[in-house]
């Protein structure tokens, strides 16, 4: 097993992205903390092996910190918890903007903070960012809040990648392309014309369809697990040939 006897802390894992990242790390023998604000949502994950769960809000730093002092070692975090307003820039309110940099930027800058320390102790850990292929990478029409917030994300990685690079922890950031997610669904519904919208999703991927959950797990893996001990700094794309 690939992950065997690590510790691992997912947010964000009560679907989607989180929760098939977990799933996935669970099965390689992690010993996984599947944490999210809705715990309803965590109740999936009840007799899986290898998966605790626990309620925890990323907007509460106290939180954060209360919740990561009871933990003994942590070797792995993934940040999943984010996001997506839709808008240009004259649409973008300064209460979407503030929201947005909160939950997808400060919380993984919280989360960070708080592990970090843990990880040095041990003189090695891994921390996995969620990006988007929607960053400073490719800019998307009517994702200007997202885009800006996600690309902060970005250097948020390098930088502290950069400062720990000869420390053992390594920090690396996934880019997905559209993943049909129920946070997709979710927004989609919100369309007048929810089957158009669904199609226009599709449309703007090369390979012609949206990516599944499943599909993006597999680099948390990878990025979790020894294998990938010379890989800091980076963003790795899983985005269905979006910056072909």
């Amino acid at each position: 097993m690939r992950l065997k006897g690590k510790i691992v802390l997912v947010t964000a894992a009560g679907q989607g992205i989180g929760r098939a990242a977990a799933l996935a790390m669970a099965v390689e023998g992690a010993q996984v903390w599947a944490t999210d604000v809705n715990p309803e949502l965590l109740k999936s994950f009840h007799g899986i092996e290898g998966i605790h769960t626990s309620k925890l809000d990323v907007l509460d730093k106290g939180a954060i910190n209360s919740f990561v002092a009871t933990l003994e070692r942590i070797d792995v975090l993934f940040n999943c918890a984010g996001f997506v307003h839709a808008g240009t820039v004259l649409q973008a309110t300064d209460e979407d903007w503030s929201f947005a940099f909160n939950l997808n930027a400060r919380a993984q800058f919280w989360m960070i903070q708080a592990v970090l320390p843990k990880m040095l102790a041990h003189q090695k850990g891994s921390i996995i960012n969620m990006a988007s292929v929607c960053s400073s990478f490719k800019g998307l029409p009517n994702r200007f809040i997202y885009g800006a917030s996600k690309a902060a994300v970005i250097g948020l990685t390098k930088s502290v990648a950069a400062d720990y690079v000869t420390q053992g922890i390594r920090v690396n950031a996934i880019c997905p392309g559209t993943v049909d997610t129920p946070s997709l669904g979710e927004r989609i519904s919100k369309f007048e014309d929810p089957v158009q919208a669904r199609k226009d999703f599709v449309a703007r991927q090369p390979m012609g369809r949206l990516a599944n959950a499943q599909e993006i797990a597999p680099i948390v893996v990878y990025l979790a697990s020894d294998e990938s001990q010379f890989a800091t700094g980076n963003a790795f794309m899983v985005d269905g040939g979006m910056t072909i």
